[in-house]
């Protein structure tokens, strides 16, 4: 890739030595991500706008906005080179969804004219099937380059790894990708398999390059930070634009997550723009990227464009939002509860800590279910995707925190299977991840800054009216959803240890629904049910047995999880078949595969200091080595994306 690179840039210094003169190509994209059904406008608790926000200028997106905005911008660039790119998870999030299936949202980003998506994980949310109906209608091109479906799937050979577009005479590869975990994270089915995106990608621009492609964007759904530490590090990639993490970024603002755009070193030498555009349709992502003879990346700037109440929507689009929103107003409108004050179900407290939103959920489902014995409800907060407002609640709001259509599910559990569960729960709590788990009937303590598998400090369940420490041989009663029951969100625990479970209750909104209305007016709280320990040495806990603490540097795995490579894990290997790279083999392949004495190494997911010891000397009781040269971070909690020196031998 250097070679290659650097001759080009030789040839252009000859070139231009000799009077001839080339101008730079400049390429501005238009872009979104996770879009999650939000047809309609929402407001700042990202749920449904009410007219009365609205004519109070409080509203944000919604698709008639963000067309409208995607217009403006383009008559703003009239004649220059134009892409609009879109980065997964339109699916799921509204009534839109739940009562159309994915045919709105493809009717909707059909009039804006993308050039490009690749399918998130909630695009298999209805397995295949949904994602094929989806594909019937879409008129753009889908690639993901590491989604392989089957001879018998119904998703055909319509998703392809890459595509090229000519704009301006210049030739633009766009490879995609989704999140490894996709298997874990959605239902695609037997027929499809998830590869590996960083191998896949890489397959993928190598047939570009064969092409004579020398201008290549990654348009991911991998998330944020694994978008930095591996996907922007690929050889050629150019530009990386993103989804996944819902990640706001600005150079301006102090609630973004990262500059935008972010610059990432690529081992060829140079630097690689990325960027993501929050969520919800809130922002439209707009990104100018000035390519040099040689097609390498000279200058990028941009900033995204807040889809606010000063973008006057597209009336066309509006009328035909009302006209397909009738058949579900009814429900929508019904008001089934009222609430004292906002109930927060707000990402980042929901996937990181005890959560309002989450209580309701625990506690809803374990009122439901107490009689048939069940002692202890466990949710993700993943599942719970917006936040109510306080007033009354209507069904609408009810079905935007809870769109899934999950089911309760009843089982029991060994006491040592519970906190193995609980321990993969917090095993992702620094990518946001939403297998966090928001309990009732239960009392956890954790602290984050030990090793994912070692994290749990004390477990407590309820017992009458008083907590106990957890039995781990003691058989308990839980309540959860179907899609963790059967190992969703990494909870393989529930799905081989479960005895006698039952997947087939009531749908989960109608139990939320159920539960406000006989506690109204419902009054949010938090009670100390999750709390987060001191970062101190793992003591025995309440668990009823003594936890034992990971050595310095030594990486605990989640028991009992069959979690794929995920997010941060940069694997490497030949999945062209579909074929995925587990956790631990991910961590190795990493560590031994680019680890040397006297080099650098970016951290990716899995890695321990004692392991890049091992990797650099033969011997990973030399980690304070490494430690020592990189400020001595916490060998517990190392930092994706962050360069360490490996010292010389």
């Amino acid at each position: 890739m250097t070679l290659i690179r650097s001759g080009l840039l030789a040839a252009s210094l000859i070139a231009l030595s000799s009077g001839a003169a080339f101008a730079d190509y400049e390429l501005n994209i238009l872009h979104i991500n996770d879009l999650h059904s939000r047809i309609e406008a929402i407001n700042k608790f990202d749920s449904t706008c009410s007219a009365e926000e609205e004519g109070k200028g409080e509203c944000f997106g919604g698709v008639a906005r963000l067309k409208a905005a995607i217009d403006a911008e383009r008559q703003k660039l009239s004649g220059r080179n134009v892409l609009l790119l879109n980065a997964g998870d339109n699916f799921q999030g509204s009534l839109f969804y739940t009562t159309y299936k994915g045919a709105a949202e493809a009717e909707f980003l059909n009039l804006m004219k993308f050039d490009a998506m690749t399918v998130g994980n909630h695009e298999f949310d209805d397995s295949e099937d949904g994602l094929a109906t989806f594909l019937d209608k879409v008129q753009f091109p889908v690639v993901t380059a590491n989604v392989a479906a089957g001879a018998s799937s119904k998703i055909g050979d319509r998703i392809k790894p890459f595509i090229v577009i000519e704009q301006g005479g210049q030739k633009i590869g766009i490879v995609g990708a989704v999140a490894n975990d996709t298997e874990e994270l959605s239902s695609p089915g037997p027929n499809v398999l998830i590869g590996n995106d960083v191998a896949d990608i890489t397959a993928a621009v190598a047939e570009l390059k064969k092409e004579g492609v020398d201008k290549i964007v990654a348009l991911t759904h991998v998330g944020y930070p694994r978008d930095l530490a591996a996907i922007a590090k690929i050889p050629d990639v150019d530009v990386v634009v993103g989804g996944h993490s819902h990640s706001f970024l600005s150079s301006t603002s102090d609630k973004a997550e990262g500059p935008y755009p972010t610059m990432v070193d690529n081992p060829g030498g140079y630097k690689v723009p990325v960027v993501q555009a929050g969520a919800y349709s809130k922002y439209l992502g707009n990104l100018k990227v000035v390519f040099d003879d040689a097609g390498v990346v000279k200058e990028a700037t941009g900033a995204p464009i807040t889809i606010d109440s000063s973008i006057k929507p597209d009336e066309a689009v509006l009328a035909r939002i009302k006209e397909l929103s009738g058949p579900i107003d009814e429900l929508k409108n019904k008001i089934v509860a009222e609430t004292a004050e906002p109930i927060d179900g707000s990402r980042e407290t929901c996937r990181a800590a005890e959560c309002a939103m989450g209580n309701l959920v625990a506690d809803a489902i374990l009122d439901r279910t107490k009689n048939q014995g069940m002692t202890v409800a466990i949710t993700n907060g993943g599942g719970l995707r917006s936040s109510i407002d306080a007033g009354p609640v209507s069904m609408g709001e009810v079905l935007s925190v809870l769109p899934f259509q999950n089911t309760v599910a009843t089982f029991q559990l060994k006491g040592a299977d519970l906190v193995a569960a609980l321990e993969n729960g917090l095993s992702q709590i620094e990518e946001g991840a939403g297998r966090f788990p928001q309990v009732s009937g239960l009392k956890y303590a954790f602290d984050k800054s030990k090793p994912a598998g070692s994290r749990v400090v004390s477990v407590e369940v309820k017992e009458g009216d008083a907590f106990a420490p957890l039995d781990p041989g003691k058989t308990y009663g839980v309540a959860s959803n179907n899609y963790l029951r059967a190992g969703g969100d990494g909870y393989a625990i529930f799905a081989k240890a479960a005895v006698n479970p039952y997947d087939f209750g009531p749908n989960l909104e109608l139990v939320v629904a159920d539960y406000l209305s006989a506690h109204r007016p419902y009054k949010p709280y938090t009670d100390g049910r999750i709390t987060e320990a001191a970062a101190t040495g793992m003591a025995e806990g309440a668990t009823g047995a003594e936890t034992k603490p990971a050595t310095d540097g030594e990486t605990a795995t989640p028991a009992d999880s069959s979690t794929t490579a995920t997010e941060g894990a940069a694997t490497t290997g030949n999945t062209g078949s579909g074929t995925t790279t587990t956790g631990s083999e991910a961590a190795a392949t990493t560590a031994e595969g680019s680890v040397a004495a006297g080099g650098r190494h970016v951290i990716a997911r899995g890695d321990t200091l004692w392991d890049l010891a091992k990797a650099a000397y033969g011997d990973g009781t030399l980690w304070r080595r490494i430690a020592e040269a990189n400020d001595n971070p916490r060998p517990r909690a190392l930092h994706i994306g962050r360069e360490l020196s490996i010292p010389a031998k």
